[in-house]
Formats: structure tokens, C-alpha cells, sequence
């Protein structure tokens, strides 16, 4: 058992390796990256910060006790739900938040990084979360059915609708069983309203925010679906397209979508607006596509609008060594993509402006940090995974799970000069199984936001969930 998990963790992956170019428009022009970490935080009274270079947490760290107690700037840790000395990985890739009818505020996290690797630790499927006390999480209930055993990336909480929608995936593809509950009774107790085979080889996912349209989506093979759950209890397949994708994103009417590495470019803009009005054989229409010079992955691209502009708040997985449409995995390659806000104000021309990126980076820091525990883990390492904002409209900060440098906070009210103002990287933990890497953090979920209480959530493979509140008045919601 412990040499097929060992197996297993070697191939944990947030995305499908498999690049796929098709024929498209010719690509928008775009800014060239920039080749410049911002300016790292001023942490406050009470902040247990960083030692040395921005995001990094290096062997002398973890040698003198310093990883173990984790490092904090403007945060701190308000509640917890996690697994001491975790075998497997126990955290996965995606935190929802959602209340009720009745006013009960829960949580929900997928609990691994790659099905069964969470088996030995007992911890399968999504969790439930009530929390009423937010010190104290409780779990209440884990959803067991088959995309929720292993939703990779598509766990999705629509707001408006009150449903909780997760694709069966991996990272290349599995059977397009699509799992609909409903939550918006009891959020407490999810309650399953179908389990069908809608989707086609799932990975990712996007859902329309009123929750009547879910999109199946996977960045290894041209097999976007779309799917009507308006009646959960009877999902049915709207439209399939030749396009490959990541993570999408759809506009707040459902027009439309924002592809992460669509057919093969950093962002492809959709005009979906025929499958959202349910016109018959509806047609999609290709907007723009834009990419940058240090592209590595693109894993998802969120749109919010600041001052009444809009943009995409966007960030890339892993590293490279040849940057680009075409880029390759390597480990510790010398490029990291990173995060980046897009002005999409005409979205025929899409341009970035900036950069979300933190010291380790940059290509003249790689090599100083190779040697860093977890830094050449092929599934991870000093890379960026997920971003999210509270809000969709005027939010002043985004949070990014970085993986080895834990979850980064932004201040973003100004898109154009975003300003790190906080960070939490969680105690690493012991491991039994150092394989595919040694202990350390392996923050990859998508964070959720309770801004009346200065709260983000957010998963880490290694160790579960984790309730941050962000202190010395950085955040002022």
C-alpha cells in the first residue's frame, strides 16, 4: 500500500501535462511580463515574518524550527481543520464558502490533491464544514459520490442558486459524471440531486453565477461541455465545443467565458451567450486571446471590475523552461508565470498590466533556491496555483495560494500597481512518505472570503483547512 500511494503522489498534478493548439485568431497583443517581483509586505506587531527572500522558506529555516512554527505577516491563525502528521494529502484544490436560507455559514473543501492519496489518513471525498464558530470548524458530512470522490479542480458553489457541482476528474481526464446537491436548505447537509454522466473527461470546471449553466472542461483534450442544471434533479448536455480549457470563469450574466489556457493561448474569450439564453444549436463566438511572454499554465482567470473597469485577475501553474503558448512542465524550471490582472475594458483587446509575483519567482533567484525543501517537487514548488477577490466588484484585495510560500495576500485597489500587504504560511508538519517531496506547504486551493469578519480560508495539501484573519488593519473591507 505504501509503494502504490508513493506511486500515486508522484503524479499528483493541479493540471493535465498535455498542451493542445488549435487553429484560432491571431493572437491580442499583450504587454511583455514583467521580470519584477512587487514589493514584498510590511508586516505589523504580531507578525512572525519571512527570514530571507520573498515567498521563500529554505532549508535553514526548517533546521532551526522556524517552518515548523510557520510564518505570518499581518495575519494570523483564527480556527483550523486539519490532519497532524498527514500521510497522504488531505486538502485539495478548491474552498467554497455558502450560506443559507436560514443563515448557517458553511464551508466545503475537496481533501486531496489526486484520488486515493488521502485514503490512509481516513479522509476521502468533499468535506462539509458548519461554521457557526469559525475557531472551531465541525465537520458535519463528506460527499462521497463519484465526482465528489475526485473532483481534481471542479468543485463549484453557485451563490444565487444554492448548489454545490463538482465533475468527476484527474489530472488528464476521467468519465464526465457530474454530481449536482442542493444546499440551500441545510448547508450543513448537502443534499444529492444527481449523479449523471453529463460532462465530458473532466479536470476543471466554471459555472454561470445564476447556477443554471455548468461547464465541464478539461486542458488535455477539446471537450468543453456545457450542461444545464437548472432542474438539478435532471442535468442535461446544452453544447460541446473543440475547445480545450483549464479553469473558466463566466461574466455575471452568463455571457461570457474566460478561458485559462484555451486552445492552447493564456486567455480565450467566449461569447456563450447563446447556450446561456438556451437558444437551439447555439453558437459560440471567439472574442480575443492574449498571452505573455513568461507563460507557463494557465490554471484559471477570474473577471472583477475596479472603478467601473473590468479586468481578469489570472495566474499560471508551475515552471518552464521554454516560456510560452507551448510551454512544457519542468522541475524548478527557470520561468514561473506567476499571477497577472488583464484589462479587458475593450475585450477585443485584452492587454496585462500587471504582475502578481513574489521574489522566488524571478529567474535570476532559482537557482539560489533549488535546494529548498519541496522547491524541485514536479507537481509544485515555488509556483502559483490559484487567485480569487472577494468580491466581483470593487475588491481591494486578491489572495493567491502559492504553493511552497503558502497563501499571499494583494492589495489590488489600484490594478495597474498591486502591492503584497500580507502572507500566511502554515506550520509544516512531519511527514512519514517523502515522496514527491519533504515536508513543507503545498498551498494549491482557490481561497474563500468572509470580509466582515477579515477571513480567508484556504486548504493545504499536507495539513487540511485553515481560517486566517488578516490583522493590524492591512484589510478594511
Amino acid at each position: 500500500m505504501t509503494r502504490s500511494i508513493s506511486i500515486a503522489l508522484l503524479v499528483i498534478s493541479a493540471s493535465g501535462l498535455i498542451a493542445c493548439n488549435s487553429g484560432s485568431k491571431s493572437s491580442s497583443p499583450a504587454r511583455p511580463a514583467s521580470e519584477e517581483s512587487i514589493s514584498r509586505a510590511t508586516c505589523g506587531p504580531g507578525s512572525r515574518p519571512e527570514t530571507g527572500m520573498q515567498g521563500r522558506v529554505s532549508q535553514a529555516d526548517h533546521d532551526a524550527g522556524l517552518a515548523e512554527m510557520g510564518f505570518t505577516c499581518n495575519t494570523e491563525l483564527a480556527g483550523s481543520y486539519f490532519t497532524p502528521n498527514a500521510i497522504g494529502t488531505v486538502g485539495g484544490f478548491k474552498v467554497e464558502r455558502y450560506i443559507d436560507k436560514t443563515g448557517r455559514e458553511c464551508a466545503y473543501y475537496d481533501s486531496t490533491l489526486l484520488f486515493p492519496s488521502n485514503v490512509l489518513d481516513m479522509n476521502v471525498g468533499v468535506n462539509v464544514l458548519d461554521m457557526s464558530d469559525p475557531t472551531k470548524p465541525l465537520m458535519t458530512a463528506r460527499l462521497v459520490t463519484p465526482a465528489m470522490l475526485s473532483p481534481h479542480e471542479s468543485l463549484v458553489v453557485s451563490q444565487e442558486a444554492g448548489v454545490l457541482v463538482a465533475v468527476m476528474g484527474n489530472p488528464a481526464f476521467y468519465p464526465g459524471i457530474v454530481d449536482v446537491y442542493d444546499v440551500s436548505e441545510d448547508c450543513r447537509n448537502p443534499v444529492l440531486k444527481s449523479s449523471a454522466l453529463v460532462g465530458t473527461l473532466g479536470h476543471e470546471s466554471g459555472i454561470s453565477p445564476d447556477g443554471k449553466t455548468f461547464y465541464s472542461a478539461s486542458p488535455g483534450t477539446p471537450t468543453l461541455t456545457a450542461v444545464d442544471i437548472s432542474n438539478p434533479s435532471l442535468p442535461l448536455p446544452l453544447w460541446a465545443g473543440n475547445y480545450t480549457s483549464h479553469g473558466l470563469s463566466l461574466s455575471d450574466d452568463g455571457n461570457r467565458a474566460y478561458l485559462a489556457s484555451g486552445n492552447g493561448f493564456g486567455v480565450l474569450i467566449l461569447d456563450v451567450s447563446e447556450i446561456q439564453a438556451r437558444v437551439a444549436n447555439p453558437q459560440v463566438r471567439e472574442i480575443a486571446h492574449i498571452s505573455w511572454d513568461n507563460q507557463t499554465i494557465p490554471q484559471n482567470a477570474m473577471p472583477f471590475s475596479r472603478n467601473g473597469k473590468a479586468y481578469l485577475l489570472e495566474i499560471d501553474e508551475y515552471s518552464t523552461n521554454q516560456p510560452g503558448n507551448n510551454a512544457s512542465v519542468t522541475t524548478h524550471g527557470e520561468f514561473v508565470g506567476a499571477g497577472r490582472i488583464i484589462d479587458i475594458s475593450d475585450e477585443t483587446q485584452p492587454r496585462v498590466v500587471s504582475d502578481l509575483r513574489l521574489a522566488v519567482h524571478e529567474p535570476e533567484n532559482r537557482d539560489v533556491i533549488a535546494n529548498d525543501p519541496g522547491a524541485f517537487n514536479p507537481t509544485g514548488g515555488y509556483a502559483g496555483h490559484y487567485c480569487s477577490v472577494p468580491s466581483r466588484v470593487n475588491p481591494d484585495i486578491a489572495a493567491c495560494s502559492m504553493i511552497l510560500s503558502g497563501l499571499r495576500i494583494f492589495d489590488i485597489r489600484n490594478p495597474e500597481k498591486p502591492v503584497e500587504m500580507a502572507y500566511f504560511n502554515a506550520p509544516v508538519q512531519p511527514r512519514v512518505l517523502t515522496v514527491p517531496a519533504p515536508a513543507s506547504n503545498w498551498a494549491m486551493s482557490r481561497p474563500a472570503f468572509v470580509p466582515e469578519r477579515k477571513e480567508i480560508w484556504y486548504t493545504d495539501g499536507y495539513s487540511g483547512f485553515y481560517v486566517v484573519r488578516l490583522t493590524n488593519e492591512v484589510w478594511n473591507p
